[in-house]
């Protein structure tokens, strides 16, 4: 038999699988397709495949933007952007808004499966740390986290999948609280959508949505922070000590 702490076949398979397609995506240099530039280079090509496909078109695009951030991959917000010029602000929302909350749960799901068991024994005390969280104030925990831009959702997902949190509840969690953020975004990919000329960036849509953009996150940090003194949170409490020894000694 194989020592514990040496993962499964099919978690290697898997691993090796995601790690295979990361490094075609590097390899092929598929980045390159993920910036705004390009996409805006192809724009009138892309609307006019729209009409022509339109299931197709969103579809695929659907797609591309669950594997895109289901495997943390670079060019998520310049395809909220794009949504927003392709597809206008309410096609682009539904279509960002269900792609990257999907996305995030099978990301999670995905390192929940590769990783939990080794970070339950290498680390433990972290890890009930993070728990005794999302025990204390639950969704509300994930909801905040969501809407702090100082931490990539990566490290969310990542993060989720470690601890004891329901898919489902992360899921719907997710699938709120990354709304506001998708609306603003695809909003300003919107107003990108429609530049024409160089007058057009200095137009008073586009500069509000801009102006939005970046006094977001300082918003929501005021909002969170009032809801939390509302519901009497406060800061996340340590957990027991019996808890701590437990970690450290798993």
């Amino acid at each position: 038999n194989a020592p514990r702490w040496m993962p499964d076949k099919k978690k290697l398979a898997l691993g090796g699988f995601v790690l295979l397609l990361v490094s075609l995506f590097f390899v092929f240099n598929l980045d390159q397709y993920m910036r705004l530039s390009v996409l805006k280079e192809f724009r009138e090509t892309f609307l006019a495949l729209y009409q022509e496909h339109t299931i197709l078109v969103l579809g695929g695009f659907f797609l591309v933007y669950v594997v895109v951030t289901a495997l943390s991959l670079p060019g998520s917000l310049a395809l909220a952007l794009a949504a927003g010029a392709f597809f206008g602000f309410w096609g682009g929302l539904v279509l960002t808004s269900f792609a990257s909350s999907i996305g995030a749960t099978l990301a999670c799901i995905l390192a929940r499966y590769l990783f939990r068991d080794w970070a339950r024994r290498k680390l433990g005390g972290w890890l009930h740390k993070m728990d005794s969280g999302v025990r204390w104030e639950g969704a509300f925990y994930l909801f905040t986290m969501h809407l702090n831009p100082a931490i990539p959702y990566f490290l969310i997902n990542v993060g989720m999948a470690l601890t004891s949190m329901r898919i489902v509840t992360f899921y719907w969690v997710s699938q709120v609280s990354m709304l506001p953020i998708a609306a603003v975004i695809v909003n300003a990919g919107r107003q990108l959508g429609e530049i024409s000329s160089t007058r057009d960036i200095f137009s008073a849509e586009l500069i509000i949505s801009f102006l939005i953009l970046a006094i977001f996150p300082l918003a929501v940090k005021k909002i969170v922070n009032l809801i939390r003194t509302k519901l009497g949170k406060g800061a996340i409490p340590p957990f027991p000590e019996s808890d701590s020894k437990q970690g450290r000694t798993e």
